[in-house]
Protein backbone atom coordinates (compact mmCIF):
# COMPACT_ATOMS: atom_id res chain seq x y z
CA UNK A 1 0.00 0.00 0.00
CA UNK A 2 2.70 2.50 0.96
CA UNK A 3 4.66 1.89 -2.26
CA UNK A 4 1.47 2.31 -4.28
CA UNK A 5 0.77 5.60 -2.51
CA UNK A 6 4.34 6.74 -3.24
CA UNK A 7 4.04 5.73 -6.90
CA UNK A 8 0.90 7.78 -7.43
CA UNK A 9 2.25 10.71 -5.39
CA UNK A 10 5.29 10.89 -7.68
CA UNK A 11 2.81 11.35 -10.52
CA UNK A 12 0.81 14.11 -8.87
CA UNK A 13 -2.03 12.02 -7.44
CA UNK A 14 -2.26 11.79 -3.66
CA UNK A 15 -3.79 8.70 -2.07
CA UNK A 16 -4.35 8.65 1.68
CA UNK A 17 -5.92 6.35 4.20
CA UNK A 18 -8.75 7.89 6.20
CA UNK A 19 -9.80 6.87 9.69
CA UNK A 20 -8.00 4.25 11.78
CA UNK A 21 -5.70 1.49 10.59
CA UNK A 22 -8.64 -0.91 10.95
CA UNK A 23 -10.75 0.99 8.45
CA UNK A 24 -10.48 0.35 4.73
CA UNK A 25 -11.42 3.75 3.39
CA UNK A 26 -9.26 6.30 1.63
CA UNK A 27 -9.23 9.62 -0.14
CA UNK A 28 -7.82 10.84 -3.46
CA UNK A 29 -6.65 14.34 -4.32
CA UNK A 30 -5.00 15.74 -7.42
CA UNK A 31 -7.69 14.44 -9.75
CA UNK A 32 -11.49 14.54 -9.61
CA UNK A 33 -13.87 11.61 -9.85
CA UNK A 34 -11.68 8.91 -8.31
CA UNK A 35 -12.68 6.96 -5.20
CA UNK A 36 -10.13 4.88 -3.28
CA UNK A 37 -11.03 1.42 -1.95
CA UNK A 38 -8.49 -0.55 0.09
CA UNK A 39 -8.53 -4.31 -0.47
CA UNK A 40 -6.06 -7.13 -0.02
CA UNK A 41 -3.92 -7.94 -3.05
CA UNK A 42 -5.63 -11.32 -3.39
CA UNK A 43 -9.12 -9.79 -3.50
CA UNK A 44 -8.38 -7.27 -6.25
CA UNK A 45 -8.35 -9.72 -9.21
CA UNK A 46 -11.78 -11.02 -8.17
CA UNK A 47 -13.22 -7.51 -7.85
CA UNK A 48 -11.79 -6.47 -11.23
CA UNK A 49 -13.24 -9.59 -12.85
CA UNK A 50 -16.64 -8.97 -11.22
CA UNK A 51 -16.62 -5.37 -12.48
CA UNK A 52 -17.07 -3.94 -9.00
CA UNK A 53 -13.94 -1.79 -9.34
CA UNK A 54 -12.61 -0.03 -12.44
CA UNK A 55 -8.89 -0.01 -11.61
CA UNK A 56 -6.78 -2.08 -9.27
CA UNK A 57 -3.17 -2.44 -8.15
CA UNK A 58 -2.02 -6.00 -7.47
CA UNK A 59 0.65 -8.48 -8.46
CA UNK A 60 0.63 -9.73 -12.03
CA UNK A 61 1.07 -13.26 -10.65
CA UNK A 62 -2.20 -13.03 -8.71
CA UNK A 63 -4.17 -11.84 -11.73
CA UNK A 64 -2.83 -14.67 -13.88
CA UNK A 65 -3.41 -17.28 -11.17
CA UNK A 66 -6.89 -16.26 -10.09
CA UNK A 67 -8.47 -15.30 -13.42
CA UNK A 68 -8.86 -17.85 -16.24
CA UNK A 69 -8.29 -16.05 -19.55
CA UNK A 70 -7.18 -13.09 -17.49
CA UNK A 71 -6.54 -10.84 -20.48
CA UNK A 72 -10.24 -11.05 -21.36
CA UNK A 73 -11.08 -9.70 -17.90
CA UNK A 74 -8.44 -6.99 -17.39
CA UNK A 75 -5.96 -4.79 -19.25
CA UNK A 76 -2.48 -4.05 -17.94
CA UNK A 77 -2.20 -0.28 -17.83
CA UNK A 78 1.19 0.17 -16.18
CA UNK A 79 3.87 -2.01 -14.55
CA UNK A 80 4.77 -0.06 -11.42
CA UNK A 81 8.36 -1.11 -10.83
CA UNK A 82 8.07 -2.57 -7.33
CA UNK A 83 6.86 -5.76 -5.69
CA UNK A 84 9.15 -7.81 -7.90
CA UNK A 85 9.01 -11.57 -7.34
CA UNK A 86 9.60 -14.56 -9.57
CA UNK A 87 7.37 -17.62 -9.60
CA UNK A 88 9.85 -20.47 -9.85
CA UNK A 89 10.21 -24.24 -9.78
CA UNK A 90 12.76 -25.54 -7.28
CA UNK A 91 14.06 -28.96 -6.30
CA UNK A 92 16.43 -30.23 -3.60
CA UNK A 93 19.98 -29.04 -4.15
CA UNK A 94 21.20 -32.63 -3.76
CA UNK A 95 19.40 -33.59 -6.99
CA UNK A 96 22.58 -33.06 -9.00
CA UNK A 97 21.12 -34.63 -12.16
CA UNK A 98 18.07 -32.37 -12.19
CA UNK A 99 18.86 -28.94 -13.58
CA UNK A 100 16.08 -28.30 -16.14
CA UNK A 101 12.34 -28.90 -16.48
CA UNK A 102 13.16 -31.72 -18.90
CA UNK A 103 15.30 -33.30 -16.18
CA UNK A 104 12.39 -32.91 -13.78
CA UNK A 105 10.13 -34.77 -16.21
CA UNK A 106 12.59 -37.68 -16.32
CA UNK A 107 12.97 -37.63 -12.53
CA UNK A 108 9.19 -37.64 -12.08
CA UNK A 109 8.84 -40.77 -14.23
CA UNK A 110 11.61 -42.49 -12.27
CA UNK A 111 10.12 -41.38 -8.96
CA UNK A 112 6.74 -42.91 -9.76
CA UNK A 113 8.32 -46.17 -10.88
CA UNK A 114 10.29 -46.39 -7.64
CA UNK A 115 7.74 -45.13 -5.10
CA UNK A 116 4.40 -45.98 -6.67
CA UNK A 117 2.99 -42.46 -6.55
CA UNK A 118 3.52 -39.25 -8.46
CA UNK A 119 6.20 -36.72 -7.55
CA UNK A 120 4.60 -34.00 -5.43
CA UNK A 121 5.06 -30.27 -6.11
CA UNK A 122 3.91 -27.96 -3.32
CA UNK A 123 2.42 -24.65 -4.44
CA UNK A 124 -0.45 -22.22 -4.12
CA UNK A 125 -0.20 -21.32 -7.82
CA UNK A 126 -2.09 -24.31 -9.21
CA UNK A 127 -3.29 -22.75 -12.46
CA UNK A 128 0.03 -21.16 -13.47
CA UNK A 129 2.09 -24.22 -12.62
CA UNK A 130 -0.28 -26.68 -14.29
CA UNK A 131 -0.33 -24.58 -17.48
CA UNK A 132 3.46 -24.17 -17.44
CA UNK A 133 4.17 -27.87 -16.94
CA UNK A 134 1.66 -28.80 -19.63
CA UNK A 135 3.47 -26.51 -22.09
CA UNK A 136 6.77 -28.11 -21.09
CA UNK A 137 5.42 -31.64 -21.53
CA UNK A 138 5.62 -32.67 -17.87
CA UNK A 139 2.70 -34.88 -16.83
CA UNK A 140 3.80 -37.37 -14.15
CA UNK A 141 3.34 -35.19 -11.05
CA UNK A 142 0.74 -34.05 -8.55
CA UNK A 143 0.25 -30.61 -7.02
CA UNK A 144 0.06 -30.32 -3.25
CA UNK A 145 -1.67 -27.22 -1.95
CA UNK A 146 0.52 -25.02 0.23
CA UNK A 147 -0.68 -21.66 1.51
CA UNK A 148 2.36 -20.87 3.63
CA UNK A 149 5.97 -21.94 4.32
CA UNK A 150 6.09 -23.73 0.97
CA UNK A 151 9.90 -23.94 1.06
CA UNK A 152 9.65 -26.16 4.16
CA UNK A 153 7.47 -28.83 2.57
CA UNK A 154 10.43 -30.72 1.09
CA UNK A 155 12.21 -30.84 4.43
CA UNK A 156 8.96 -31.92 6.08
CA UNK A 157 8.57 -34.72 3.51
CA UNK A 158 5.18 -33.51 2.26
CA UNK A 159 6.53 -32.68 -1.21
CA UNK A 160 9.54 -33.47 -3.41
CA UNK A 161 9.66 -30.09 -5.20
CA UNK A 162 8.08 -26.66 -4.88
CA UNK A 163 6.73 -23.85 -7.03
CA UNK A 164 6.64 -20.52 -5.22
CA UNK A 165 7.48 -16.85 -5.54
CA UNK A 166 10.88 -15.58 -4.48
CA UNK A 167 12.58 -12.20 -4.46
CA UNK A 168 16.10 -12.98 -3.27
CA UNK A 169 16.28 -16.78 -3.12
CA UNK A 170 17.58 -16.68 0.46
CA UNK A 171 14.75 -18.82 1.87
CA UNK A 172 15.28 -21.38 -0.88
CA UNK A 173 18.97 -21.60 -0.10
CA UNK A 174 18.26 -21.90 3.62
CA UNK A 175 16.05 -24.89 2.86
CA UNK A 176 18.66 -26.48 0.55
CA UNK A 177 16.65 -25.92 -2.63
CA UNK A 178 17.77 -24.78 -6.06
CA UNK A 179 15.83 -23.12 -8.88
CA UNK A 180 15.75 -25.06 -12.14
CA UNK A 181 17.82 -23.26 -14.76
CA UNK A 182 14.72 -22.82 -16.96
CA UNK A 183 12.27 -22.86 -14.06
CA UNK A 184 11.15 -19.22 -13.94
CA UNK A 185 7.42 -19.47 -14.63
CA UNK A 186 6.50 -15.79 -14.33
CA UNK A 187 8.28 -12.58 -13.34
CA UNK A 188 5.74 -10.68 -11.27
CA UNK A 189 5.51 -7.08 -10.13
CA UNK A 190 2.87 -4.68 -8.88
CA UNK A 191 0.79 -3.56 -11.85
CA UNK A 192 -2.06 -1.12 -12.43
CA UNK A 193 -4.92 -3.02 -14.09
CA UNK A 194 -8.13 -1.83 -15.73
CA UNK A 195 -11.28 -3.95 -15.57
CA UNK A 196 -12.85 -4.99 -18.88
CA UNK A 197 -15.96 -6.14 -16.97
CA UNK A 198 -16.82 -2.92 -15.12
CA UNK A 199 -19.49 -0.62 -16.57
CA UNK A 200 -17.83 2.57 -17.86
CA UNK A 201 -20.00 5.67 -18.07
CA UNK A 202 -18.94 8.60 -20.21
CA UNK A 203 -17.90 10.46 -17.05
CA UNK A 204 -15.82 7.51 -15.83
CA UNK A 205 -14.11 7.21 -19.20
CA UNK A 206 -13.29 10.91 -19.07
CA UNK A 207 -11.86 10.46 -15.56
CA UNK A 208 -9.75 7.52 -16.75
CA UNK A 209 -8.45 9.57 -19.68
CA UNK A 210 -7.51 12.41 -17.33
CA UNK A 211 -5.82 10.02 -14.91
CA UNK A 212 -3.94 8.22 -17.68
CA UNK A 213 -2.76 11.54 -19.12
CA UNK A 214 -1.56 12.62 -15.67
CA UNK A 215 0.35 9.39 -15.12
CA UNK A 216 1.95 9.48 -18.58
CA UNK A 217 2.89 13.15 -18.28
CA UNK A 218 4.52 12.71 -14.89
CA UNK A 219 6.26 9.49 -15.94
CA UNK A 220 7.66 11.25 -19.01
Amino acid sequence: MDKTFDWFAARGVTLARTGSDREYAGAVSGIDGVELVLLSAGEIPRELDAGRIHLGVTGSDLVREKLPNWDDAVTELEPMGFGHADLILAVPRCWVDVDTVSDLDAAAAGFRAEHGFRLRIATKYHRLIREYLKREGVADYQLVDSQGATEGTVKNLTAEAIADITSTGETLRANHLKILSDGVVHRSQATLFKSRRAPWSDGERATLAALTARLERQAG
